[in-house]
């Protein structure tokens, strides 16, 4: 499968995504600012068929970072996975949670989901 095909399958399995100047404008902050936020792995983009920088919108809740997010993706970093594995790993549904990794973090569940994060590296 090429890197294309596996980009679009991410998009898919995402959903809904939101822009760079979208969160800068939800966050009220510069655009430099959300470009930060991802160099510092509190945020993951993806870049789409037309090569913009796109976010999964749940990455963010109410207008914010999600709290408990930064946490989890310097778990999966360390456990060896890159921007779009992460991604990957918190929308595809567990059924031994049940659902997806991300909706669990929405649900306050972070030490669970960072649990099986670190479980993953091994």
């Amino acid at each position: 499968m090429s890197s294309n095909e596996k980009t679009r399958e991410l998009f898919d399995l995402v959903g809904d995504w939101i822009t760079i100047p979208d969160i800068a404008e939800s966050l009220d902050v510069k655009v430099t600012r959300v470009h930060t936020l991802i160099s510092d792995r509190h945020l993951l983009s993806v870049r789409d068929d037309d090569g913009v920088r796109r976010v999964p919108a749940l990455f963010m809740r109410d207008g914010e970072v999600l709290d408990s997010l930064r946490g989890t993706l310097t778990v999966l970093a360390d456990s060896g996975f890159d921007d779009e594995a992460a991604i990957n790993w918190l929308f595809t549904a567990d059924d031994s949670l049940p659902g997806r990794p991300i909706d669990a973090l929405h649900e306050g569940r972070k030490t669970e989901i960072r649990r099986r994060a670190q479980a993953l590296a091994w």
